[in-house]
Formats: C-alpha cells, structure tokens, sequence
C-alpha cells in the first residue's frame, strides 16, 4: 500500500494505476473511468466507512459502482488503499484474471459485479432497505453514469427508494456529458434533470465532480437530510486530467499509444 496523505493524492495515483492497466491490457473506457476518480478518492479517503482487512464486515458503507465498464478506476483505488496488493492490477483483463474488464465480486473489496447498466442503483436500494429492516447504521452509496439514467430500472428503483424514505442511500451521478457514440443530449437529453430527481422526492445537490472540497461538502450536507434519498448531480469531464481525451468521445473505446500513455503519465504527474 502507498503511503497517501490526501484524497487529491490518492486521485493522482489512480489515475496512473487506470491509465497503466488500460495500456497493459489494451482495453477501453479510460476516459469513463477518469471522470469518476475524483469522486471516488474522496469517498474512500474521507467518507465511506470501509474495513480493509475484513471487507464483508457487516458494519460497513457499502458502495456500488454501477458503471461498472469503469472499473480501472475503483480497481487502482481499492489497490491504493490496501485491498490488495498493487502487482495484483498486472493482470488486469488476462485469461483466468479475477480483475475483469467490467467490475467483478470476485475482487476483495467490490461488491457486486456490474456492467449491464441500469442493475447498480436497483440493488443499492435493496442494500439500502435491507439495513434499514435490520436497524443498522451504515450507509450505501451508488455511483451511476449520465448515459445510463435512459436506463428505466434506475427510476423505478427511485420510486422505491422514496417510498421507503430510504435516507441512508445516496445516488452519485457522474455528469460528464458523454455517452457511448455522441453527447447525453444528442442520445437522449435528461434535462432538467435535478428537477427530476426532486420532482420524485430526492435531497439533491449539483456539484463539480472535480472540486475534492465541493464533493465532500455535498456529501456532510445531505447527511443531515432525514427520510429522503440522496442525489449528487457531479458534472464531470470524461478524461479529466489528460488534455487530448478531455470531452472526446473517442476515449470511451480507445486505447493509448505509448507515446499518448507517456504524455498522459507526464500530464497527470505535473497537474
């Protein structure tokens, strides 16, 4: 595990992790996982309450990344924060690898297995009703993508969450306005989408995805938000961090070059 004194340090570092492991494997969905890492450093560092050597520890938060082709990225900070040792991401995508190229269970420290998309949120609320039944204290936090709220499942299980005044849930949207072929709106336009989320009877904040101090003020605000659901709307930069994979598309699928993966490394470095 490496020494990391801060969520912004923690970013840094899975940044590289995601961007060497993509590489390694020539695999995809860089950009997706790049938006996210800010908003994920900053719950594993300063939120979620996590038990590193006993991960299942029923006390715990409980987080879903339902979009889970993003995984490189929750795969380096779980490495990061001592899940598991960090050569362990080597194999990442290889033949009989439990670090597949979409979240897996099978990795210490994930917990639940995601990449049909509209799946994560449905079984956050279940998660979030069961600890609820059970008069348990922890919390449960689900990370979804922009493109995947076309998804109906997503506000079905909404519906649920509200009915059931599920205040110990909180939905995290990672906004960045880029899905699969083209933008959100030119797929399907989710406009005006804290509306929506109010509208169904959720506490919502609209956040930069990227500002450490913005993301983890939203999070200790909705904590004191009673019988309601919590949504962060995070707006987000698919690449952030890397200048030539900033809003394009293109790095939904793409692989970098050794000589993009080194100005990326270089980038990232000196940010």
């Amino acid at each position: 595990m490496i020494s990391i004194k801060d969520s912004h340090e923690l970013a840094k570092a899975a940044r590289k992790i995601a961007l060497e492991m993509v590489v390694r494997s020539r695999a995809s969905h860089i950009g997706s996982a790049l938006s996210m890492i800010d908003i994920l450093a900053c719950l594993y560092f300063d939120k979620l309450s996590v038990n590193i050597t006993d991960p299942l520890d029923s006390t715990r938060d409980i987080f879903i990344l339902s979009k889970g082709h993003a995984c490189v990225g929750l795969y380096a900070i779980l490495g990061l924060k001592g899940f598991f040792e960090l050569k362990e991401l080597e194999t990442y995508g290889a033949n009989d690898s439990i670090f597949m190229n979409h979240i897996s269970h099978k990795v210490k420290g994930v917990e639940f297995s995601t990449g049909s998309l509209g799946h994560g949120l449905p079984f956050a609320v279940g998660k979030a009703l069961s600890s609820k039944i059970r008069r348990k204290t922890n919390k449960v936090f689900v990370l979804v993508g922009d493109g995947e709220l076309d998804e109906g499942s997503n506000w079905e299980g909404l519906l649920f969450a509200v009915h059931h005044k599920l205040d110990n849930l909180t939905v995290i949207v990672d906004y960045n306005n880029l899905q699969s072929l083209t933008t959100v709106e030119e797929t399907l336009g989710l406009e005006p989408l804290k509306d929506k989320f109010q509208s169904f009877g959720c506490a919502v904040e609209e956040i930069d995805g990227h500002d450490h101090k913005a993301i983890n003020t939203a999070l200790e605000k909705l904590d004191f938000i009673v019988g309601k659901p919590k949504v962060i709307i995070a707006k987000t930069v698919k690449g952030k961090g890397v200048s030539y994979m900033e809003n394009k598309v293109k790095w939904h699928y793409s692989t970098p070059n050794e000589i993009e993966f080194m100005q990326a490394l270089n980038e990232i470095e000196n940010a």
